[in-house]
């Protein structure tokens, strides 16, 4: 069990973060910049699922090979979760923060370079190693905010990173109809490059753990795994919803792309809107997780899924296929920021290890999701994605059961570790 002893220039916002780290809580300019952020930053793994059905075409390669684009990416996020993110524990945060955000510029320049469909799967799987930038971001909020605001300020980032993954979708299939898929790619350089500008000047540093070494880092972050069957338990909810995730909406731009839909790029990607109800739970989830309701709230986010997959079943009609996309995204993304939450509520030193050990399961369910899409639709179709989607759902409700007897939650009505 972990303890509670682990525990630039004068702009606005730099002083807002100044007094946020010598423990006067965070701003509310700071919270919505360090959201904004996060969305830009994730809003790069998902450019690329509604461009999947046209890469088919440009790059001349087969749906299987051209999904490798999103399963490289979310296999390349779980590695910098595990040997990236667990340095914000041992490295100055925001100078971390910064050198990754600019790796991040120069795998985007090589995807809208890319020559063929090889080289955007390797660029785009370095665009997700140095994009765990995110994960420092995350419990860096956590830490700069007074203990009853961290549930809101949690949820706000979660909010602008849901957004980000959501609209990215739209943003991306708007602009490659315009001006190709490439341009997309470019403009997203364009504005990471701007935002590690900007963190180089607005972000504080926070105290790190000194005297320890890399690999001691990387092996305690396998210890607290073992130690804490709470984080163990949200760790397996987290996995089995982003491989929900990203089985639908790695599946869907193919079923939009043919009969009875015959979908554009552009208008595939406005379904990316509709993702909006999920990003909207993010702060009422937060404040749930505040309030010790987290594992009926989880079970609720669940039984929303359940209900999404009934409705996605109906492949040939849209709108229950619209209603099971804002349904889904709900239970989802709720989920998810209730996982989140109360995984923050760890102390401050522990953080980013603990962020690691979530996220790499997470990532990971992503990058299982996203290989069996591209496996069962064109094996089984759509009902294919719909029954493996219920099954999942399944073993998530059976994880959520044994939580509360296997792995009751060890922290208190504030945060605290008991």
């Amino acid at each position: 069990m972990v303890t509670q002893e682990e525990i630039a220039p004068n702009t606005n916002l730099r002083q807002a973060a100044g007094r946020a780290a010598a423990g006067g809580g965070i701003s509310r300019a700071l919270n919505f910049f360090i959201a904004l952020s996060c969305g830009l930053i994730v809003a790069n793994n998902y450019y690329a699922q509604p461009l999947l059905p046209s890469l088919t075409g440009h790059l001349h390669a087969s749906s299987g090979v051209v999904g490798l684009c999103m399963t490289g990416n979310q296999l390349g996020y779980a590695v910098g979760l595990a040997l990236l993110v667990p340095l914000g524990d041992l490295l100055p945060r925001r100078r971390l923060i910064v050198v990754m955000l600019g790796a991040v510029v120069l795998a985007l320049v090589l995807a809208a370079c890319a020559p063929n469909v090889w080289v955007l799967v390797a660029a785009l799987a370095a665009v997700g190693v140095a994009g765990t930038a995110i994960n420092i971001l995350i419990p860096f909020t956590a830490s700069l905010a007074a203990p009853g605001q961290r549930g809101n300020a949690v949820g706000i980032v979660m909010t602008g990173l849901l957004l980000g993954i959501l609209l990215a979708r739209t943003v991306s299939g708007t602009i490659a109809q315009l001006a190709g898929w490439r341009m997309v790619y470019v403009v997203a350089a364009c504005l990471i490059g701007v935002l590690a500008i900007s963190m180089a000047r607005v972000l504080p540093d926070l105290p790190t753990a000194p005297g320890q070494s890399y690999a001691r880092l990387l092996s305690s972050v396998v210890a607290m795994v073992r130690g804490e069957p709470f984080l163990r338990h949200r760790m397996v909810l987290g996995m089995l919803g982003f491989c929900i995730f990203q089985l639908m909406w790695t599946a869907l731009p193919f079923l939009f792309a043919h009969p009875p839909y015959h979908f554009s790029t552009a208008e595939i990607g406005l379904f990316g809107l509709l993702g909006a109800a999920g990003a909207l739970t993010a702060t009422p989830a937060g404040r749930l997780a505040s309030h010790r309701r987290v594992h009926l709230a989880t079970g609720a986010f669940l039984a929303c899924i359940a209900i999404a997959w009934g409705l996605l079943a109906h492949g040939n009609m849209l709108a229950f296929i619209i209603a099971g996309l804002l349904v889904l995204d709900v239970g989802v993304q709720g989920a998810h920021v209730l996982n989140q939450t109360r995984i923050l509520a760890y102390p401050l030193r522990v953080r980013s290890r603990v962020t690691t050990a979530y996220m790499v399961a997470y990532f990971t369910g992503g990058s299982i999701g996203a290989v069996l899409a591209t496996q069962l639709y064109p094996a089984w179709g759509w009902p294919g994605v719909c029954a493996a989607g219920a099954v999942l759902t399944l073993l998530a409700f059976a994880a959520w059961s044994a939580e509360r007897v296997h792995a009751p939650d060890p922290l208190g009505e504030n945060g605290i570790p008991g």
